[in-house]
Formats: C-alpha cells, sequence, structure tokens
C-alpha cells in the first residue's frame, strides 16, 4: 500500500508493519502477536508445534470498529499471519461486510502478481503497473549484470534450529541473482531438514535469512549455520526486510543477493542489508 502511495487508504495494520519507520502511525493495529522476545529460534518452534499454539491474535473488536472496505489477508503461511478464514469468521460475527482478498504467492512472479491485484481493487491499477514495471526493469538489470558468469550454488537457511530449507519465492530470488538454489523447495513451503542435507547439497555460498528477523539477530544465528556447515561463506541477510515477506522488497533482495554472489558486477551489499559471518 505504501508503495503504491495509498497510505492515505490505510487505516489498520498488524503489529509487525514497520515499513515505513513510520508504518503504525495514525493507524489501528488490528494484528497483535506474541512477544517472542528473549526466545530462542527453537522456543520459538516449539511453542508454535505445541497444542496448535498462535503467535498472531485478531483484535476483532478494532477490526470492526474501523469498517473497512477492504481486507489484506493470506493463507500462505499459518505461522507468519492470521488466515484468511479466521478473518471472514471474525467479519461474519461482527456484521462487517468487507470483502477479503488473500494474496498467496508462491513465486517471485506471484508476488508481483499481487501488486497489480492490490492495485486494482483500491482503484489504482495505473500505479501498479508502473510500480511492477519498475521493480521487473530492475530485475532485468541485474540479469544483464550477471549474464553469462557461472552461477554459484547457493543455499538460504530460513530457519536454524530446526534448519529449514527456502521454499515458496526464496529459491527464485537466488535463480534472479546469478545463483543456482540448492537444499531448496521453489513455490512450495519451506520444511524442516537436517545440516547433513545442506552439506550434501555442496553449497559454494550459505545464507541466513531467518523469518522474523532483522539482520542484527540473523547475524547471530549465522554463527550456528558457520558451524554446521563449515569452510563456506556465511552471509547474514536482514530476511525480513528482503528475503521472507512477499512483497515490493523482494527486488532489494535480488539485488543484495546477485551483489554477495557477483561482487565484481555489481556494487557491494548495504551494510544494513547483508553481513558476511565466515
Amino acid at each position: 500500500m505504501y508503495a503504491l502511495g495509498l497510505e492515505d487508504q490505510l487505516i489498520g495494520v498488524t503489529f509487525e508493519c514497520d515499513e515505513p519507520p513510520n508504518a503504525r502511525v495514525d493507524k489501528t493495529v488490528v494484528v497483535g502477536g506474541r512477544d517472542t522476545r528473549g526466545l530462542t529460534p527453537a522456543e520459538i518452534d516449539d511453542y508454535v508445534r505445541s497444542a496448535g499454539a498462535d503467535l498472531y491474535t485478531l483484535r476483532a473488536d478494532a477490526l470492526g470498529d474501523l469498517n473497512p472496505d477492504l481486507i489484506l489477508t493470506q493463507d500462505l503461511c499459518r505461522v507468519c499471519a492470521l488466515p484468511a478464514g479466521r478473518v471472514t469468521d471474525a467479519l461474519d460475527y461482527l456484521g462487517c461486510r468487507a470483502d477479503v482478498v488473500s494474496l498467496d504467492p508462491h513465486t517471485l512472479d506471484e508476488v508481483l502478481d499481487t501488486v497489480v491485484t492490490v492495485g486494482e481493487r483500491t482503484g489504482a491499477p495505473e500505479r501498479a503497473g508502473a510500480l511492477v514495471a519498475a521493480l521487473r526493469g530492475r530485475l532485468t538489470a541485474v540479469a544483464t549484470a550477471v549474464a553469462g558468469r557461472p552461477r554459484p550454488r547457493v543455499a538460504v537457511v530460513e530457519w536454524v534450529d530446526p534448519p529449514f530449507t527456502s521454499g515458496h519465492w526464496v529459491p527464485d530470488l537466488v535463480s534472479a541473482a546469478g545463483g543456482e538454489p540448492v537444499a531448496a523447495r521453489p513455490g512450495a513451503r519451506s520444511v524442516a531438514t537436517t545440516w547433513s542435507e545442506f552439506a550434501d547439497a555442496s553449497p559454494d555460498v550459505v545464507l541466513v535469512a531467518p523469518c522474523g528477523f532483522g539482520l542484527t539477530d540473523a547475524a547471530a544465528q549465522a554463527s550456528t549455520v558457520a558451524a554446521h556447515l563449515p569452510g563456506r561463506p556465511v552471509w547474514a541477510l536482514d530476511g525480513d526486510a528482503l528475503i521472507v515477506r512477499p512483497g515490493p522488497r523482494l527486488v532489494n533482495g535480488v539485488e543484495t543477493i546477485a551483489a554477495i554472489l557477483h561482487p565484481d558486477a555489481l556494487p557491494a551489499p548495504a551494510a544494513t542489508a547483508a553481513t558476511r559471518v565466515a
């Protein structure tokens, strides 16, 4: 919504809406969540797996008070946000007649398609078309810069304890950046695996982008990855900003990964985006 310049139409957000930095200013928070600060990745994983525990909670009364015309939600990941069905049930309970649009992309192209969908549903198809064209132009620029170069084998670790493969659109980011994704599930859900599977995939580069964490936490967790996969370059990335949230900033992620894989073809990644830890 912000990338489309439609922030004035946006009245409700989640507690994790943090881009741009003022994303929650004058907006009602309609989805809250458990504070996981201080929990280890293993403890968070155990909590999510236990008895269907939820990290996210719909504040139904706050949603009802807003009386929205349109609600954007998702059914893609039951860990990372509320499922669309729960939102619909709440609207039925509240007597609210808002349209619910579930954005559930599995690939990078589908992520860009959701921009078009949002533009169409908010009366801004031209803005959406222009934004997608600009994003695709940046992807083309990366493809041109890395064309003809060897494609390093790249493993992306989406969670460290237990280790998770990369899934959904994340392998697409690696491919678009001039790499070959390994230990990956393109277009499918990320799943728990073993460090042996990562090692057996023989990655040339390992990227650590744990879901729900920024660069500082990713860098701290990457030391665990480096210990399990010695002898390989290991980079920590701001997964929240660049990798795991399906929106326009994924193109920033492609540019960052390309800069890591092909340092002689592209400028170095921003210090706020990525750091090498091994």
